[in-house]
């Protein structure tokens, strides 16, 4: 995989981008699979601490061969900021995928692309017209069919779903800010390196020392979520967000199938129907910012 260490600036390879998307949604399933398997004799704080670690093997080459230059940056602050962040999202995640179906879970993320609308509304003071808001709605009632409340439990591990794809969607705020100075070798290289000692000291509370064969799922875990976000990053590179966006939500067929194959887990007909509806209210916010940007910039070039 051909990843730049240059700023995310993204360029017209629309195949490109897609296969990239696509090869992201099976290796983050493949991850999330792996921490389920895990997670039935080991803490997931202790494999997210472990995630951190081992997602810095993929980088590795980059400063092999570039030295230190990944590390300059000027933007400390806000790539801290986005890893203190980050580290409650990945420990809520990892925590709801060991007590969660991994379909319903997978589902219950793509919330995330919503709640960025929302957030952009109160932090950026943006103005979002009444189809994203429609879509808005559609996206939050397919997130209600999944939870069905006052028909069954308001679950801990829906919760952290929920609360994580939130901390996610502010952390896609900084991200995406951060792209406009800072590399994906630079961006992923801080988040691995901010969030593996904050994750220790959670760990530290569940410690067990992991056997050989846990060692070698927690490497296979942490280089495989660590090749997979470069590979997202490219992709973002490669093609408009529009175009990629929606290749992620193949994510839910890859891990329907894991999970029935490995864990025996039958999703049941209101996560695909919810899934669906998330999914297709996140593809239409995604095609709107598009042709937003599209009528901005054209604005633009006939003044």
């Amino acid at each position: 995989m051909n990843v730049s260490s240059q700023p995310i600036s993204p360029t017209q390879n629309t195949t490109k981008g897609i296969l990239l998307m696509l090869f992201y949604a099976v290796l983050i399933s493949m991850m999330h699979t792996g921490i389920r398997y895990v997670s039935e004799d080991m803490h997931p704080f202790e494999i997210a601490f472990f995630r951190c670690v081992f997602g810095l093997i993929p980088i590795i080459p980059f400063f092999i061969h570039q030295g230190l230059i990944p590390l300059k940056t000027k933007r400390f602050p806000m790539l801290f900021t986005r890893g203190v962040i980050n580290i409650y999202c990945m420990l809520a995640f990892f925590f709801s995928v060991s007590i969660v179906p991994l379909a319903e879970v997978t589902a219950l993320s793509f919330s995330a692309p919503v709640f960025v609308v929302i957030l952009a509304v109160f932090i950026f003071k943006e103005k979002v017209g009444i189809r994203r808001w429609a879509a808005i709605f559609v996206g939050f009632i397919g997130t209600v069919i999944i939870l069905r409340p006052g028909f069954q439990d308001f679950s801990l591990g829906q919760f952290l779903v929920i609360s994580s794809a939130f901390a996610w969607a502010i952390c896609m705020i900084i991200i995406k800010e951060l792209g406009k100075t800072e590399s994906s070798v630079t961006i992923t290289a801080y988040m691995s390196l901010v969030m593996a000692p904050l994750s220790f000291i959670a760990a530290l509370f569940v410690w067990t020392w992991p056997t050989m064969e846990q060692l070698g799922w927690l490497a296979f875990i942490g280089i495989v979520g660590g090749i997979a976000q470069m590979a997202m990053a490219e992709s973002l590179r490669s093609a408009p967000t529009h175009v990629v966006t929606p290749i992620d939500f193949t994510r839910l067929i890859f891990i329907a199938i894991m999970g029935y194959v490995i864990f025996d887990q039958v999703p049941d007909i209101f996560v695909w129907i919810g899934g669906s509806i998330i999914i297709s209210a996140t593809a239409f916010i995604a095609y709107r910012e598009h042709k937003l940007k599209s009528v901005k910039k054209r604005l633009v070039i006939e003044t």
